[in-house]
């Protein structure tokens, strides 16, 4: 979607679309379902757990922070993250907005 085109769409939309581009690609669904299934912060954990380079891992992790669905601070060098409850409760109202659409199949296919 180009930057210019999307003042025509509404603030809801964009935000939907920016969220599942973001979590379109599987290692950053494999983060966040680790973070979550450890129920607390996750330090220096990631690459050993997850078999990807730190770089790759780094680069994801700044994705979803980027979107805000993950927090983190860095501590000398220790870093650690864990999920933003808030915001995964908004992302999550807003799917359910969203699929929770009614939707009528008319015989036309």
């Amino acid at each position: 979607m180009g930057v210019t085109k999307t003042e025509i769409y509404k603030d809801e939309q964009n935000k939907l679309a920016s969220l599942l581009k973001v979590l379109g690609h599987p290692a950053r669904i494999t983060i966040l379902q680790f973070i979550i299934n450890q129920k607390s912060c996750i330090c220096n954990d990631l690459v050993e757990e997850l078999g990807l380079a730190q770089a790759t891992i780094s680069q994801h992790l700044k994705e979803l922070k980027g979107i805000g669905i993950i927090q983190g601070s860095i501590d000398w060098k220790s870093v650690c993250y864990c999920i933003e409850e808030k915001v995964w409760k908004e992302f999550q109202k807003d799917f359910n907005i969203f699929f929770n659409q009614d939707v009528k199949v008319h015989q036309c296919c």
